[in-house]
């Protein structure tokens, strides 16, 4: 617990950095265009696995499939290009979950009430193992993409999968890929 909050610390000392860089490049544009933002969540399914059959061994569970729920925000300050913030919450049995922060770039097309997406994401998950033996937190990579519908002026409807990469968990790295749909508010 006492390694967590300093990078929790980091983690939002960053998140910070680039909203207030996402601003100032922002400043510079708005004469020809306003911002994009949106906030949303939805529900998250998820396979979560290693290159090996560890997994179960450390969860306890054969199942490597687990649900929860995915927030998000966008800030588009370009017509294509923008940042995106993301938490997952996965839980398992046994007091199992996992927890993941992601900060990235995303680029954007639009296609009408279509906006399909891919982003390239960094940051930290959080494993919590089977009874609350250990929680520990991994540096995690991540790809992503789907498609975000403007259902009405303000309400997108959002389909996504990424997959994440977190690095240095136990034997193998562990490779979840969630699948979420959800809905955002639109500014």
């Amino acid at each position: 617990m006492g390694r967590t909050r300093p990078n929790c610390i980091i983690f939002l000392l960053f998140v910070a950095l680039v909203c207030v860089t996402a601003s100032a490049q922002h400043t510079a544009y708005t004469a020809t265009r306003d911002a994009d933002i949106q906030i949303g969540g939805g529900f998250a399914y998820a396979l979560s696995a290693d290159s090996g059959d560890s997994y179960a061994i450390q969860t306890g569970s054969a199942d490597k499939h687990i649900t929860g729920f995915k927030l998000y925000g966008t800030y588009d300050f370009m017509n294509h290009i923008g940042v995106e913030v993301a938490f997952n919450q996965l839980n398992g049995t046994s007091s199992v979950y996992e927890r993941t922060y992601e900060v990235g770039p995303r680029y954007v097309l639009h296609y009408g009430r279509f906006n399909p997406y891919a982003r390239v994401m960094y940051g930290r998950g959080v494993f919590n193992f089977p009874q609350n033996i250990a929680n520990l937190a991994y540096n995690a990579g991540v790809v992503g993409g789907g498609v975000d519908y403007n259902f009405s002026n303000h309400i997108n409807i959002r389909a996504d999968y990424e997959y994440e990469k977190w690095f240095n968990f136990p034997p193998h790295d562990l490779t979840p890929s969630i699948l979420s749909i959800g809905a955002a508010y639109h500014f």
